[in-house]
């Protein structure tokens, strides 16, 4: 059995912070995630995607990030397990749990925490005929590797965050790039609009708004996209790789079943301390949800240090919260 003061359930960018959160307080960290690899959907989805919103980096790709983080928490020593799924947690009479994961490992810990991002999930995927003829022959979900679309002819379809992002990243590798969505207008920061439109106007890549997906083609091979406008012309979009962007559909999984609060997928928690109605038991990161709620790396980060300093009171119960700040070799602690 593992022995550990807080354990984290999700080993990406928002369960390592709190890694580090717990550090400073003392609090021993085990984290636990169903994906072979830490770094959670930032290295399995999209590795090389560039970050902008997290501060003192103008840009960082999201391997990168999660690199630093790892960084960050190793004086800390945190353990892992890896590639396994939390199935069963059951309270004990003294208030901690027993973790157990579907390989059989099993943590006693004194407080846990869900940082699962989206939980379990899948691409949403168009509603468009041949779509799984054409899976991994030319169609993909997700970018993880920018090098594989070099001199390639890129359709993307979205209007978000990612659809944007990438149709600007790829812009300077791919041969050329057309981004199609159903409106006029995009869902994603204004910024990254901006950007999109820049290249658009420059001729950089090919923006198609207003369009509707209604088919792709190929010969065993993808060839071509099919859209129709406003007027109803059918317009045919050469590629090689057509990449539709339409973001995660979220599954709790076991999760769903553990009595938490609920709301569409998502934990609702108390935002003084991002506690669920589970005593020990608290949710930060994009698996949770409340009122004004942003789902940003930042605002996870955010939400892991007022956890840690509710866990504290848990995992210290004789214990009051203070600082005491010296000076060692020129570095500021505590």
């Amino acid at each position: 059995m593992i022995n550990t003061d807080i354990c984290i359930i999700g080993a990406g960018p928002v369960g390592l912070f709190a890694v580090f959160e717990a550090g400073l307080l003392k609090m021993r960290c085990h984290l636990i995630d169903v994906l072979p690899q830490v770094g959670g959907q930032l290295s399995e989805i999209y590795p090389h995607k560039p970050i902008y919103d997290i501060p003192g980096y103008p840009s960082i790709t999201a391997q990168e990030l999660i690199d630093k983080q790892l960084e960050q928490i190793k004086p800390f020593d945190p353990t892992f397990t890896l590639g396994e799924r939390v199935e069963h947690i059951t309270k004990q009479d003294d208030g901690s749990f027993i973790v157990e994961t579907n390989d059989n490992t099993v943590v006693h810990t004194q407080v846990i925490v869900i940082a699962g991002g989206l939980g379990c999930f899948e691409p949403r995927k168009p509603e468009i005929p041949n779509l799984h003829l054409f899976e991994g022959k030319g169609v993909d979900y997700m970018v993880k590797d920018p090098a594989k679309y070099r001199d390639k002819k890129i359709v993307i379809a979205g209007g978000g965050d990612s659809a944007l992002d990438w149709t600007f990243h790829l812009a300077d590798i791919a041969q050329q790039v057309t981004l199609i969505h159903r409106s006029d207008s995009f869902r994603g920061a204004p910024d990254s609009a901006e950007k999109v439109f820049k290249l658009a106007q420059q001729g950089k890549i090919n923006l198609l708004l207003s369009h509707n997906l209604t088919n792709i083609h190929g010969n065993g091979y993808l060839s071509h996209v099919e859209t129709t406008n406003k007027e109803k012309e059918v317009i045919a979009t050469d590629a090689d790789y057509f990449i539709p962007l339409y973001g995660l559909t979220p599954k709790l999984g076991p999760i769903a079943d553990w009595g938490l609060n609920i709301d569409k997928n998502a934990i609702e928690v108390n935002t003084l301390d991002y506690s669920t109605n589970i005593e020990r038991i608290y949710a930060i990161g994009d698996i949770n949800t409340y009122p004004g709620k942003l789902k940003l790396i930042l605002c996870g980060y955010h939400e892991a240090a007022l956890m840690c300093q509710s866990a504290f009171k848990f995992v210290y119960p004789d214990q009051k919260l203070t600082f005491k700040y010296t000076t060692v070799n020129g570095i500021n602690t505590f």
